[in-house]
C-alpha cells in the first residue's frame, strides 16, 4: 500500500464530512427553518426540506453510474471527483447569500450541493479498492470515517462558537455567525480535498482513444451490461438491495434529525451540542468497529449496528426533552460510522475490482433512487397527520427487512465470484477473509 495516497484519501474525509456535519444535520435545518421558511409553518418547513433532500438524492441517481463508468474507462476517478467536490463547495458558499423567506433559493443550493457532495463520494468509495488490498479495507475503511468525525467535529464546535458567540469573532448576531459558518465550511472542505486530488493520480485508461462522446457511449452501453451482470454476483446484489433498505433508514435519521428535534421544542444550542457529541463519540467508537469487524467479522458487526438503530428509532419516537435528544446522539455516534464504513467495505469486497466505479455507481443510482423514500415518509407522514413522530417511527420498517437480508449473506462466496469473473483481481493473493 502507498501510505500516502491512503493518507491523502483518509483526509478527504475528514473535507468533505464539514459539509455533512455543519451544513447537513446541524446548522442548515435550523437556519432552513428559522430564516429561509420563515413565514411556513414548522411541519411545512420540515416537509419541504424532506422533499429537497429527496429531489437532490433522485438527481444524483440519475447521474452516478454513468459517470462512475466513465470514470472506470477513462481512469480519471480524481478528476470527476475534484468537479463534483468544486460543485459541492461553491454550493455550500452560496448558503451565505440566503436570506428570509428564500427558501426556494436555499432548496436549489441544497439540491446543487447534494450532487456535488454526494457526485464526490461515488468517486471517493470507489477508490478504496484501488489503493487497499482486501485484507486491510475494514480498518482503512474505518480510519477514513473516523477522520471524518474529527475533522466535521472540530469544525462543528468552531461553528457552533461563531453562532453562540458571534462577538468573540467581531461578528453582530447569530446570523451573521451562521453565515460566516457556511463559508467556513466551504474553505475547510477545499482545503482538505487538495491533497487527494494531488496525490491520488488517475488511473491508466481502460479504453483509450476515444474522446468524451465516445466514453459517453462505452458507458452507457456498460450501464446496460452493469444491469445484466449484476445477476451474475448474488451475494453483491443481496447486499446492495440490504444497503437500499438500511441506508436510508440512516440518511433520514441524519438528516432530519435536527429539525425533528426543532419540532418538538428542543432549543438550539442543546441540538447542535448534541450533533457535536456525536461526531466525538463516532471517531473512537468508528475505529473499534472497523477492529471488531476485521476480528469477528464485518457481517455479524454490522447487524449489531443495525440491531441499534431500531433502538434509536424507538426511543426517538418516544423523545420529549434535551436530556433525551443528548442520549440519541450518543447511541449514534457509537454506530453511525461504524456501520457504513463497514458497509462500503463489504460492498467493495464483493465487486470485481475492475468495475468498482461502475459498480459503486449502481449502489449510488439505486441506493439514491431508495434513499427518497425515507425523507419523502417522513415528510409526507409527518405533514398529513401533523405529528413527525409517526413520521420517525416508519424508519422501523427499513432497518428491519436491512437487517434480515443481511443475515443471509455469504460474504465468501460473493467474495470468490468477485475474484473469479475478474480473473483473479489484485487480492487473488490476499489471506483468506474472516468466516462468518
Amino acid at each position: 500500500m502507498n501510505k500516502s495516497k491512503i493518507r491523502a484519501w483518509i483526509l478527504y474525509d475528514w473535507a468533505n464530512s464539514a459539509y455533512s456535519t455543519t451544513v447537513l444535520a446541524a446548522v442548515l435545518p435550523i437556519f432552513y427553518a428559522g430564516v429561509a421558511a420563515q413565514g411556513l409553518s414548522e411541519n411545512t418547513a420540515a416537509s419541504y426540506l424532506a422533499y429537497t433532500h429527496a429531489i437532490g438524492m433522485a438527481l444524483v441517481a440519475v447521474i452516478s453510474p454513468l459517470l462512475g463508468s466513465i470514470a472506470d474507462l477513462s481512469g480519471r476517478k480524481t478528476t470527476f471527483l475534484t468537479w463534483f467536490a468544486l460543485l459541492g463547495i461553491a454550493g455550500t458558499t452560496g448558503f451565505a447569500l440566503v436570506g428570509p423567506g428564500d427558501w426556494l433559493f436555499a432548496s436549489a443550493l441544497l439540491v446543487i450541493t447534494t450532487v456535488g457532495f454526494s457526485g464526490s463520494l461515488t468517486f471517493y468509495d470507489s477508490m478504496l479498492p484501488d489503493l487497499v488490498p482486501s485484507q486491510d479495507r475494514d480498518n482503512v475503511s474505518a480510519k477514513g470515517y473516523a477522520a471524518g468525525y474529527v475533522g466535521g467535529g472540530i469544525l462543528l464546535a468552531i461553528n457552533l462558537m461563531m453562532i453562540q458567540q458571534p462577538q468573540w469573532f467581531g461578528l453582530s448576531d447569530e446570523l451573521a455567525g451562521t453565515r460566516l459558518s457556511f463559508l467556513s465550511v466551504g474553505l475547510w472542505w477545499l482545503v482538505f480535498s487538495l491533497p487527494i486530488m494531488r496525490k491520488v493520480p488517475n488511473l491508466p485508461k481502460q479504453v483509450s482513444g476515444l474522446k468524451m462522446g465516445g466514453y459517453v457511449r462505452a458507458a452507457g452501453q456498460r450501464i446496460g451490461g452493469t444491469f445484466r451482470d449484476i445477476r451474475r454476483y448474488p451475494q453483491l446484489f443481496r447486499m446492495i438491495a440490504a444497503f437500499w433498505f438500511y441506508n436510508d433508514g440512516i440518511n433520514t435519521i441524519i438528516l432530519m434529525a435536527t429539525i425533528y428535534g426543532t419540532t418538538l421544542g428542543i432549543g438550539t444550542s442543546d441540538l447542535i451540542l448534541a450533533l457535536l457529541i456525536t461526531q466525538f463519540v463516532g471517531f473512537p467508537s468508528t475505529i473499534l468497529l472497523g477492529k471488531a469487524a476485521a476480528r469477528l467479522g464485518p457481517k455479524r458487526v454490522l447487524i449489531a449496528s443495525l440491531g441499534i438503530y431500531v433502538l434509536i428509532v424507538l426511543l426517538g419516537f418516544g423523545m420529549s426533552s434535551a436530556l433525551h435528544f443528548y442520549i440519541l446522539a450518543v447511541m449514534v455516534g457509537l454506530v453511525q460510522g461504524g456501520s457504513q464504513s463497514i458497509s462500503r467495505s463489504i460492498l467493495s469486497d464483493l465487486m470485481p475490482p475492475n468495475r468498482t466505479g461502475e459498480f459503486f455507481g449502481f449502489v449510488n443510482i439505486t441506493s439514491k433512487f431508495s434513499s427518497i423514500f425515507g425523507p419523502f415518509a417522513f415528510g409526507l407522514i409527518g405533514q398529513w397527520t401533523g405529528n413527525p413522530r409517526l413520521g420517525i417511527l416508519s424508519l422501523l420498517l427499513f432497518f428491519a427487512i436491512g437487517i434480515a437480508v443481511v443475515a443471509k449473506l455469504k460474504l465468501d462466496r460473493g467474495k470468490a465470484d468477485a475474484l473469479r469473473e475478474a480473473g483473479g483481481g489484485p487480492d487473488a493473493g490476499a489471506k483468506p477473509p474472516v468466516t462468518v
